[in-house]
């Protein structure tokens, strides 16, 4: 858009539409932020591949070893069991469970210090995990080193999507917030095309290399953050407001008029300095919906499943009876088709929005993961004593892609931007704290739980997942609003127009006063 202009209203809503367009200033500055998702998906494609290496295995989890290698042995082995082990599955979910703490804690440092030095300090955590992880020794080390790893993703998943969130342009928020997914994709799958080749290093130490290369991301966003501009919401979040006005201005483009812009800011930024305690605040009624939205939409994120996926796959292909090596490139096979899918939200969220998304995403995952529990329960049974034929385990492969690509356009992404733009800023912080610490949780209790569940429920577990997707689309054609195009400092009238969610927030006086005050900036 031609800078200078005056704000517009956004069509058949009546709500503001700044002036500004995506300036190479944000570009920039979105692109390194972003990168903080590389370190969250680079950990969640290694865990994965190193736990199907067989020297890994039999240097730290020797029981699992050779109770998976008897079970590929034996021709009566009961498949659905072979990597049955709760220490196994603690070195891929103690990362979620440190990351769920420290998220709650990252809210603090993010409020008082800022976005960027949020990143900055979960970088250096995250690079000490790395360290460990790629000498460990013994179990303990590996646990440890995936605490510190699960602290610095608690960092930059509590930060990243709020930083890009303020930063964006109301009208490409959602393709630059996507970035930060598309980033998640990457790491997953740069890790499994390492996997994939350091498996094959002699003397099998490759899962050492694989490791330790988290650190390379890590490296990227910690550097990077120092030299990221703050936002400007977090610039007047924190009392700085010639600096917020100089920062919007620079963030919006040199002669355009940001004059409207910046008073709806200063009408949220002082909500938000009226606000002793976010972490009470956020319990009002006013902020029921977008409270409801933090908690709700990453719980079901997790129960997709998608982290059976993403975390287990080449254990998983191995268990149907893939090799080691056709177990790891089933796992790039998946990993390429869920990069090239989240690239389909990145440019179609802004233009087609966000329920569609959700919807059409949901009802392909339920579709796919339905086919993949009947597939599997055809030819391994209840037993899981049969053996998988070739063409019946290309048809699984094939199954879980399409379940993969449904997800990375519609849940994946939009899991981490919907909650991030529906928080006022007084509390978004908290908000985004929330958001992360209960995908972290459920994160943590699926990835401890697949594989005993594996083992007990056989392919009824697929169903399972299926079924709750089914639940959370209903959720998202009921409960959800949508949101693209709406500036966040707006996005009070959006609950206001919703069938039930209008009633928390019109009730509300507070509510209501800040609307007027906005309503009063925008004239």
């Amino acid at each position: 858009m031609p800078g200078g202009g005056a704000m517009v209203a956004a069509s058949g809503a009546g709500r503001p539409e700044y002036p500004g367009g995506l300036t190479m200033f944000v570009s920039m500055a979105c692109l390194v932020a972003a990168t903080g998702g590389l370190i969250f998906g680079y950990d969640i494609g290694v865990s994965g591949g190193v736990t199907s290496m067989d020297p890994f295995l039999s240097r730290f989890f020797p029981s699992v070893y050779r109770a998976q290698s008897a079970a590929a042995a034996a021709a009566g082995g009961n498949q659905y069991c072979r990597f049955d082990s709760q220490l196994l599955t603690m070195f891929t979910s103690s990362l979620y469970l440190a990351a769920l703490a420290s998220s709650l804690g990252a809210a603090t440092v993010t409020r008082v210090a800022g976005r960027k030095w949020s990143m900055f300090a979960g970088g250096l955590v995250f690079l000490a995990g790395c360290a460990l992880n790629g000498a460990a020794a013994n179990v303990a080390m590996l646990i440890v080193g995936r605490v510190l790893l699960g602290v610095g993703i608690g960092f930059a998943n509590q930060s990243v999507p709020v930083y890009l969130s303020e930063m964006a342009p109301a009208r490409m928020r959602g393709m630059l917030n996507n970035g930060f997914q598309m980033m998640i994709t990457t790491g997953v799958l740069a890790a499994n095309l390492i996997n994939y080749g350091t498996a094959r290093i002699a003397g099998g130490w490759g899962w050492r290399l694989s490791l330790a290369l988290a650190a390379v991301p890590a490296a990227v966003m910690t550097a990077g953050a120092l030299f990221l501009p703050e936002t400007p919401n977090s610039l007047l979040e924190r009392g700085r407001r010639g600096e917020a006005r100089r920062m919007l201005q620079r963030v919006r483009g040199e002669g355009v008029d940001v004059e409207d812009e910046y008073n709806d800011l200063v009408a949220a930024g002082e909500a938000s300095h009226a606000v002793a305690s976010p972490w009470r605040d956020i319990l009002r009624r006013r902020n029921r919906p977008p409270l409801v939205m933090a908690v709700a939409i990453p719980l079901f994120q997790q129960l997709t499943g998608i982290n059976v996926i993403m975390f287990y796959a080449p254990v998983l292909f191995r268990t149907l009876g893939f090799g080691g090596g056709a177990s790891l490139m089933s796992a790039v096979i998946t990993g390429g088709v869920n990069m090239a899918a989240t690239l389909v939200s990145v440019l179609a969220v802004d233009r087609v929005g966000r329920r569609a998304l959700f919807l059409e995403g949901g009802a392909q995952m339920v579709a796919s993961q339905a086919a993949v529990g009947a597939l599997i329960g055809a030819r391994l049974g209840w037993s899981g004593t049969a053996a998988i034929p070739a063409g019946y385990a290309a048809a699984v492969v094939a199954a879980m892609c399409v379940y993969v690509a449904a997800f990375a356009w519609s849940w994946g992404p939009l899991a981490w931007l919907v909650p991030s733009e529906v928080m006022p800023l007084e509390v978004r912080p908290a908000g985004q704290s929330i958001t992360v610490a209960v995908n972290m949780a459920m994160t943590f209790a699926v990835a401890q739980a697949f594989l005993p569940l594996l083992c007990r429920l056989r392919f009824v577990l697929f169903v399972f997942f299926a079924g709750w997707v089914a639940a959370m689309t209903a959720f998202v054609a009921l409960f959800v609003p949508e949101t693209k195009g709406v500036p966040i400092e707006d996005m009070a009238a959006v609950w206001s127009d919703h069938w039930y969610w209008k009633r928390f927030v019109d009730g509300d006086g507070d509510g209501a006063r800040r609307r007027g005050d906005i309503e009063m900036g925008h004239k």
